[in-house]
């Protein structure tokens, strides 16, 4: 299993080997206050995100201005106060954010300018620790697809697995790395027999919750690094079967009324039994999706967008020596391709499952990472309570499709001694 300072020294680096590109000359001091006269910090932040316009016929559209766009947070109309544009990998800042709006008596030093940079920033997640070690072989070539089809030269990628194919792999321009990892890839997912015999608690079964959460811990170190990387497109691939916290549970509860399922228990006490375990089992789905809400959330403050792909590919069925329900099976598949959507849908990403042509995924990723446009506004709520809220871009002009994040959650303020 990787360790966390291998997890965090690559989202280190990563922020490291960004900030070193746009390095620049320190800006001048800022003129020193007037003696008795205090200096106020301000937590207004440039919210920025990331649209892809496209016709009728799929194609970017990438002559637009920013008065073709309309942003509305929680409905009320945002001014958009920075506008880029990045087409085929090349970045043409047509409008820089203007300082933050201050309040009459606050003294800010002034902003240091920033250079607009090329290329693309991607993390690549391994969840080996949810990929199916049958299929390692066509994990592999799915990497292969993704160094030649969508890693191209002057892309920034790192890589990070969650298990013990043991990927913690620094930023790096060198595509020959990746080649040289996929070779270290190995799926080391729970089989469903291991999940039906293996160890619960009031929770479910523990090793389940124990794999999921250090495949979201993961996650979520590497994006609250890539939070300190501002200026660039950044895109999270995730490669994992996904996630159910609660799979096979009539299978694991045991369903035989002559001997109470796998317990040895009479009819009436596995009955009983059932009962009572199914109590700590009904806020399985709730649990799981507060997961998936925390890193999307996270994902979002970093503009960041996920990218999920699973493997899998069209699922036809369980291996013949599993034995297992078809249903229940289906219901498996289903609850994981659906926490697969959420991650992606919620970030404005999209969700490669049950299909086969990952080429065709591919391709779509490289496009939507290589054309785009970046808005950025100062929010116009002022109320620091309400820190998660909804925002919706539009096009003035007429057939023009928009895909972008749907929300965005404020930072928690910094604690008293840090401010």
């Amino acid at each position: 299993m990787v360790n966390h300072g291998l997890r965090l020294g690559v989202a280190a680096a990563l922020v490291l080997s960004v900030s070193a590109l746009g390095a620049q000359t320190p800006a001048p001091a800022a003129p020193a206050a007037q003696e008795g006269q205090p200096t106020f910090r301000v937590n207004i932040d440039l919210v920025t995100m990331d649209a892809i316009v496209r016709n009728g016929q799929d194609q970017f559209v990438a002559d637009l201005t920013k008065d073709d766009f309309e942003i509305l947070e929680d409905g009320v109309p945002q001014a958009v106060t920075s506008f880029t544009l990045v087409h085929g990998g090349r970045v043409h800042n047509l409008l820089a954010p203007p300082p933050p709006p201050t309040e009459e008596g606050v003294i800010l030093p002034p902003s240091r300018p920033r250079n607009d940079t090329t290329g693309r920033i991607f993390l690549i997640v391994v969840d080996d620790l949810h990929l199916d070690f049958a299929n390692t072989g066509r994990i592999r070539t799915l990497f292969q697809r993704m160094a030649r089809e969508l890693i191209h030269d002057g892309d920034l990628f790192s890589i990070v697995s969650t298990g013990p194919s043991s990927l913690a792999i620094d930023p790096t321009y060198d595509r020959k790395v990746l080649d040289e990892a996929i070779k270290k890839i190995a799926g080391n997912g729970l089989r469903p027999s291991d999940i039906i015999q293996g160890a619960e608690n009031s929770q479910g079964p523990a090793e389940v919750r124990y794999r999921a959460h250090v495949a979201f811990s993961t996650v979520f170190d590497m994006l609250k690094q890539l939070e300190k990387i501002n200026n660039r497109r950044k895109a999270v691939v995730w490669v994992s079967n996904g996630y159910d916290f609660n799979p096979f549970a009539e299978s694991r509860l045991g369903t035989d009324p002559a001997f109470g399922g796998r317990f040895g228990r009479t009819r009436e006490e596995g009955q009983q039994f059932n009962q009572q375990f199914n109590q700590g089992q009904q806020f399985a789905d709730a649990d799981l999706a507060g997961e998936l809400a925390e890193v999307t959330r996270t994902a979002n403050r970093a503009n960041a967008t996920l990218y999920t792909i699973d493997p899998r590919g069209l699922v036809a069925g369980a291996d013949l020596d599993e034995q297992l329900d078809p249903v229940e099976y289906g219901n498996y598949v289903r609850k994981t391709q659906d926490s697969l959507r959420v991650l992606a849908e919620e970030t404005g990403g999209i969700a490669v499952v049950n299909q086969n042509d990952f080429s065709k995924a591919l391709k779509r990723i490289d496009a939507e990472t290589s054309d785009y446009y970046v808005l950025g506004y100062y929010s116009s709520n002022p109320d620091p309570l309400k820190r998660t809220r909804k925002v919706e871009v539009k096009v003035t002009k007429p057939d023009l499709n928009v895909i972008s994040r749907t929300s965005y959650t404020l930072r928690q303020p910094a604690p008293a001694s840090q401010r």
